[in-house]
């Protein structure tokens, strides 16, 4: 047993000093979800190498096994009150969702519920003792050293987060958030963070140019400092950490790290969201993950790295509310990148490098058939796969089937001069339109392969550049040091 548990505690370790990194959650409000192991196969496809999702859903779970990923499984706001009246629930939780699947699933976190001190605050009394019974259960299973329990909550229990070195907890949660940092710390555990500069920047009434909700660089007359610290940030995403940091030591804490457990861009809006634009969320996201990689925090905790999860894997497109709420996904659920990014340090691309042709959304009926007709006729695209009964035929709208023609002429033939124009009705995009089992001529897409898993297909278009991790000869050195320690340990049982 003791031998068992040390190399529970020697996964944990080698989970920490492998240096910051960057997840995603799994949402599942989508139509089409693929199934269990066919989402397994897509973030091994991508390196993602941690998960959250927002339950502990047993196809996922038993799907992760044996994979390496590791995984944040989610206590449901519903099953928070049940838990945090009765400790033999909160085991029950523990013995069905977390020990049984251990260690073959690496399941490395439980995030009890989501935002509850502002989206349900009747729970706010069950919460910490949620909480309580649930570590109880880890230390009974002995999984507590491996299994990390917290509380995702949002940026507004921060009602001022700027300047940062000011910012403090909302008053009316002030007890509850102590006694939350008082549980983290005694069991040393971290703040869970849910930090949208994409709020911050929309809600801002324009205090804050873009470019600094994007990682973009600013002008120096531009620069944002904090006026009591003399502190420059270079993002909201580092000031909106920094500003938790703050709150969390005018409680009197510290030594307690804070985890981004979501954070993203959307790439499509309604007409009243202008910022919600696939090349916004590629900037976002791109730059995000270039700024976590690099291990540093933010300006108050430069040395504490801010490990983060991207909202989110898939397009929630059953999720209520305006459009920008169904349009957060890196990927499509057929596997293709949604656009350009990379996961890690390496210069390994994922999604699409070219862009495609499209027609228009407003584009006149007359004019897309024209133009439908000149593609699938002189223009010489291949329109069979939008015919009757076709992978492509649905949705049997203009803009669907001109979109498939306009673009397959203009990949074949835009080496030797082909524009995308067609009187007005096309424009170019970035973002992957194929969707379902229709495939758009130049796209990147996950099909299944001869094992039943999936392969990375790459049409012309997309480069994927070699290179190695910059973080690699780093993390060699601590697996080093760590088989040293963990080869000294055995020896001293």
């Amino acid at each position: 047993m003791v031998l068992g548990n040390l190399l529970l505690f020697i996964v944990g370790i080698f989970s920490y000093a492998s240096g910051a990194f960057v997840g995603i959650n799994l949402g599942t409000d989508v139509s089409n979800m693929p199934s269990a192991p066919d989402v397994v196969s897509i973030l091994k496809a991508n390196q993602i190498t941690h998960l959250r999702l927002y339950d502990a859903d047993a196809h996922m779970l038993k799907a992760l096994a044996d994979s390496g990923i590791e995984v944040m499984v989610g206590v449901t706001n519903e099953e928070v009150l049940g838990i945090g009246e009765s400790p033999s629930k909160a085991a029950a939780w523990i013995n069905q969702n977390v020990a049984a699947y251990l260690p073959s699933t690496n399941i490395t976190a439980i995030a009890v519920g989501s935002e509850v001190l502002t989206s349900i605050p009747n729970l706010v009394p069950v919460l910490v003792p949620a909480m309580n019974y649930l570590h109880k259960a880890l230390v009974a299973s002995n999984l507590n050293f491996r299994v990390k329990i917290s509380t995702p909550q949002a940026m507004d229990i921060i009602p001022r987060p700027f300047p940062p070195s000011t910012a403090t907890f909302n008053s009316s949660w002030s007890a509850t958030v102590y006694q939350i940092l008082q549980f983290l710390q005694n069991t040393d555990s971290y703040y869970m963070l849910n930090a949208y500069p994409y709020f911050g920047y929309t809600s801002g009434n324009g205090i804050f140019p873009l470019d600094y909700a994007l990682f973009r660089s600013l002008p120096s007359v531009n620069q944002i400092v904090d006026p009591n610290t003399l502190s420059h940030y270079d993002s909201m995403f580092d000031a909106l950490v920094d500003a938790t940091y703050y709150s969390i030591e005018a409680l009197n804490m510290s030594g307690i790290s804070i985890v981004v457990t979501e954070t993203g861009w959307p790439w499509l809006g309604g007409a009243n969201e202008p910022d919600a634009t696939a090349e916004n969320a590629e900037t976002f996201n791109s730059n995000l993950i270039r700024r976590v990689l690099n291990d540093s925090g933010p300006p108050s905790q430069p040395k504490v790295p801010i490990n983060t999860y991207i909202y989110e894997l898939f397009n929630e497109d059953k999720r209520p509310g305006p459009v920008s709420e169904k349009n957060w996904g890196l990927f499509f659920t057929n596997g293709s990148a949604v656009y350009t990014f990379s996961l890690s340090t390496s210069n390994q691309i994922t999604g699409n490098n070219s862009d495609f042709c499209v027609a228009k959304p407003n584009a006149d009926p007359g004019k897309l058939q024209a133009g439908l007709d000149w593609a699938c006729g002189q223009g010489g695209a291949n329109c069979d796969a939008i015919q009757e009964g076709k992978p492509c035929y649905l949705p049997s709208t203009y803009q669907n089937h001109a979109s498939y023609a306009y673009n397959d002429y203009y990949q074949k033939k835009r080496s030797v001069g082909a524009t995308c124009d067609f009187d007005g009705t096309a424009a170019t995009t970035t973002v992957d339109p194929s969707h379902g089992s229709c495939k758009f001529t130049g796209s990147s897409t996950i099909t299944p392969n001869s094992n039943g898993g999936f392969t990375t297909i790459v049409a012309p278009g997309p480069v994927t550049p070699q290179g190695g991790s910059a973080t690699m000869n780093l993390q060699v050195s601590k697996i080093r040091f760590l088989i040293s320690a963990v080869f000294l340990a055995l020896v001293l049982l």
